[in-house]
């Protein structure tokens, strides 16, 4: 059976088969001896995103009081949930992300929990995921971007919107009405200013 360690746009966590690209924390949020989530939904306003390989480490997923492992479909997922990227495994993913979000962002030497400080405010209304009103028309969106419509999530990619799953994007024949920005502001003046996430393979289909 599958754990209750897989991260959806909105920063849901649910037990479904597919892992994905990439791995990540909000800290310690399972009880080891049941492999269980707690509760709270995040202990660590450093909200990360990981690689699933790194120097031939191995990890037991959620066996230990460690960080509790959690996997994404690809980097525009992670960082549509709140998450950004891993100054330790990622440090040159991370490095540039911070570059983008410095300029995007008008701010200058920027640290790690000052950029925390300010996603943990963009991602989160109480318990739910925080959503956001567009700052340019929809069709404007960089690449990267997601929004979220009638319950569906959808990522923007060279000029197309496509509904997020668990197992990869699909094509969406109709256009988009009523969306709301899931992506937080300050992450997407990072895509603006030049990141640009990973994102599944299903995207370029």
């Amino acid at each position: 059976m599958p754990l209750q360690n897989r991260v959806s746009p909105t920063g849901d966590i649910v037990a479904t088969p597919h892992r994905g690209l990439f791995t990540g924390n909000r800290g310690i949020i399972h009880d080891p001896a049941t492999r269980t989530l707690l509760n709270r939904r995040w202990s660590s306003k450093a909200w990360l995103t990981c690689t699933c390989e790194f120097r031939g480490r191995r990890r037991d997923v959620m066996a230990a009081r460690s960080w509790t492992e959690l996997f994404f479909l690809d980097e525009a997922t992670a960082l549509a949930a709140g998450h950004r990227p891993c100054f330790y495994c990622r440090r040159d993913d991370a490095s540039a992300f911070r570059a983008a979000w410095e300029q995007g962002n008008g701010v200058a030497h920027a640290s790690a929990p000052e950029i925390d400080a300010v996603l943990h405010h963009e991602r989160l209304d109480g318990r739910q995921k925080r959503l956001h009103a567009f700052s340019m028309p929809l069709e404007k969106l960089p690449d990267g971007a997601m929004v979220r419509v009638e319950g569906d999530s959808y990522l923007i990619a060279g000029g197309r919107t496509l509904l997020w799953t668990w197992d990869g994007y699909r094509e969406r024949k109709h256009a988009i009405r009523d969306a709301a920005l899931l992506t937080p502001p300050s992450t997407l003046r990072a895509f603006s200013a030049g990141y640009r996430p990973v994102l599944h393979r299903s995207a370029a289909a």
